[in-house]
Order: C-alpha cells, then structure tokens, then sequence
C-alpha cells in the first residue's frame, strides 16, 4: 500500500501532492489496478492534514479515471499508468542511484541534487525538440 508523505518547502498544495504521488506510484508500477488505497482517516492521522484536503485529491483521481470510490469500501485503482517502459524501470533504477551516489560524494546536497537534475532534464528536453 502507498505512504504518502508531504513536503511544505515544495510550493505544492497538499492535495497535489497525494494525487502526483498516487500517479507516481500508478506510473512506476507500484500501485495495481483493484488495490484499495488508503482511507482517508488512515491519510488524515499518517500526515495530520484536513479530510477535505484528502478527499479533494481522491476527487481529482476519480475525475482522472484512475480510482473509484466504492462506498462503505474505500478508493480503489481502476486504471494504471505503467506502460512498456516498466521492464527497463529496474536498470535505470540501478543507474540512477550510482549517479546519486557519486553526486553525494562529489559534495552535492538533495537541494543541489534536484536542481542540477531539473536543469538536465530541461536542457535535454529542449534538444529533443530541436
């Protein structure tokens, strides 16, 4: 089952960031279609946010297509969004967190780490365009 967890530094409203952490978690495989996500109390007492802000993102999920509320029951996943690419997760992962590691050692700090990837993603995207 998903942990969810929120970042006040990020600028993110709570309730995106449960549905981009939901959507993260359907993308990388995590979560599978009929797999009841966490009640809104669980949610509620793990990150001590407000009901509504919970029940806000599992509306913008439902909205999506990518969960249902059955009620009495709870949320469950009716869609993912893992596709092909899902079997090349594990060796990108392995690579990823080499290239984490050496930038650790090279005296990078996770806010540096963060910037110096969105940077490289963003150039990158940029070529592929071009």
């Amino acid at each position: 089952m998903i942990e969810f967890h929120l970042d006040t530094r990020s600028g993110v409203a709570p309730y995106q960031q449960v549905v981009q952490q939901v959507r993260h978690a359907l993308r990388l495989g995590l979560l599978d279609v009929d797999e009841q996500l966490p009640t809104v109390k669980e949610v509620v007492a793990a990150l001590a946010i407000n009901p509504n802000t919970v029940l806000k993102a599992y509306k913008e999920l439902e909205h999506q297509g990518l969960v249902a509320a059955r009620p009495g029951i709870g949320t469950f996943v009716i869609r993912t969004l893992a596709d092909d690419s899902l079997a090349a997760h594990g060796l990108l992962r392995q690579d990823l967190r080499r290239w984490l590691s050496k930038a650790r050692r090279a005296g990078l700090d996770e806010e540096s780490i963060e910037a110096l990837f969105r940077d490289v993603r963003r150039s990158s995207a940029k070529e592929g365009a071009a």
